[in-house]
C-alpha cells in the first residue's frame, strides 16, 4: 500500500477540484492511500468517506506571490510544509500539489532533500507528439532553473531517462538538447559544453540537438534544456495551442453554412486533438532527483489532472525510480555539490 500526500490547498479551485481528484483517485486505485492536506471543513464537504483518506488539518497557505523560502519559514502550519514533513519522516511516500509551485519546489529541496550528488532538481513537461510511436516526449527543466551549469543539464538528462523508462514505458529513451541549431558546435556557451558532456557520457542515448519546431515531432524521448528556456518553451506552448484552437472554432462559426457543416462532420477528429493537448490527461510536472516522488500541478488543475497526478506517484513508487535514481547518482566520482 503505497501512501500519497495531496496538498490541497492553493491552487485555483482550492479545495474543491483536488478533493474531487482524490475521490476518483481512490475510486480507480485499491493499493493507495491518502494524506490530504488543508482547510478541514473545506474538504470533508466533498470528500467520499473512506479508510483509505486521512485528513491533516492545516491553518495556513503559501500563495504564488510570496517568496518561496520566506513562506517556509514563516508558516510552519502550511499546508505543503505539513505534507513535506509527512513525507521526510515516512509517513507519506510521495506528494502532490496544485499550489505555488516555487513553494512546493522549495519545500521538496529543504525538507524532503535531494538525492546525493544532484545539484538542481528539475520539473517536468511532458508533450503530446505527431509521432505515432512515440506519442509523449518528456522535457526537463521547465522552469525550475534559470541559471545553471552544463553539468545541470547532463543531469537532467540521466534523471529524465530513468522517468521516461519508468512512468512512460520507454525500454532506451533517447535523448536530444534543444538548441538555435541541428548541427554540432551551435549555441551559446552553455549548449556547446552541455552538447559535449551529453556526447560524450556512455549512460546517455544523446542524439544530438533539436530545434524547437521539431519538438512535437516525436524526434526523440527526452528533451534538456536549461529552466530558463524549459519554461518559455511551456508557456509558448500553452500560448500557441489554445491559441490555435480558439482561432479554428471562430473561423468554423463564423465562415458559413460551408464552415458550419464542416466543423460538424469533423467535430470527433477536433475534440480528439484537443484531448491531445489537454492539461488534465499530464498530471503535471515532476520535481525528478529529490528523495520522494513529487508532482506540482497547473493551478487551474481540475479533478482528471488530480487523479492522473497520483497515478503517476504511484507507478513512480511501483517502480522505484527515485531510488534508481539516487543509486545512480550516489555511486558517481563527481560531487557536484
Amino acid at each position: 500500500m503505497y501512501t500519497i500526500a495531496v496538498d490541497a490547498m492553493g491552487a485555483d479551485n482550492s479545495p474543491d477540484a483536488i478533493v474531487e481528484g482524490v475521490n476518483l483517485a481512490i475510486e480507480r486505485y485499491d493499493d493507495i492511500r491518502i494524506r490530504i492536506y488543508g482547510d478541514e471543513a473545506g474538504i470533508q464537504e466533498h470528500l467520499k468517506p473512506s479508510s483509505r483518506v486521512v485528513v491533516v488539518p492545516t491553518t495556513e497557505v503559501i500563495t504564488n506571490e510570496e517568496e518561496p523560502v520566506r513562506g517556509l519559514r514563516r508558516k510552519k502550519d502550511a499546508s505543503i510544509v505539513v505534507a513535506a514533513n509527512d513525507v521526510k519522516s515516512g509517513e507519506a511516500d510521495a506528494m502532490v500539489s496544485a499550489g505555488s509551485t516555487g513553494a512546493t519546489y522549495a519545500s521538496s529541496l529543504l525538507i524532503i532533500g535531494r538525492c546525493k550528488n544532484i545539484d538542481r532538481p528539475p520539473i517536468t513537461a511532458l508533450f503530446p507528439t505527431i509521432n505515432p510511436s512515440r506519442p509523449r516526449v518528456l522535457m526537463a527543466d521547465a522552469g525550475a532553473n534559470p541559471d545553471m551549469r552544463a553539468v545541470n543539464i547532463e543531469q537532467f538528462a540521466i534523471a529524465s531517462a530513468f522517468y521516461s523508462r519508468n512512468i512512460l514505458n520507454v525500454a532506451n529513451p533517447t535523448v536530444g538538447l534543444i538548441n538555435n541549431g541541428t548541427e554540432e558546435g551551435k549555441g551559446n556557451a552553455l549548449t556547446r559544453e552541455a552538447y559535449d558532456l551529453l556526447k560524450a557520457n556512455p549512460n546517455i542515448n544523446f542524439k544530438g540537438n533539436v530545434e524547437p519546431r521539431e519538438i512535437l515531432s516525436g524526434v526523440v524521448d527526452v528533451l534538456v534544456t536549461d529552466g530558463y528556456t524549459g519554461n518559455i518553451v511551456v508557456k509558448t506552448m500553452e500560448g500557441v495551442s489554445k491559441s490555435l484552437f480558439s482561432l479554428i472554432k471562430s473561423k468554423i462559426e463564423d465562415g458559413g453554412i460551408k464552415s458550419k457543416l464542416g466543423g460538424l462532420l469533423l467535430k470527433d477528429d477536433f475534440n480528439s486533438l484537443l484531448a491531445e493537448f489537454d492539461d488534465e490527461q499530464m498530471g503535471g510536472g515532476m520535481i525528478i532527483g529529490v528523495n520522494a516522488p513529487v508532482m506540482v500541478t497547473h493551478g487551474s488543475s481540475g479533478p482528471i489532472a488530480i487523479m492522473t497526478a497520483i497515478a503517476q506517484m504511484r507507478t513512480s513508487l511501483k517502480s522505484q525510480m527515485v531510488e534508481q535514481i539516487s543509486d545512480y547518482f550516489a555511486k558517481s566520482d563527481e560531487d557536484y555539490e
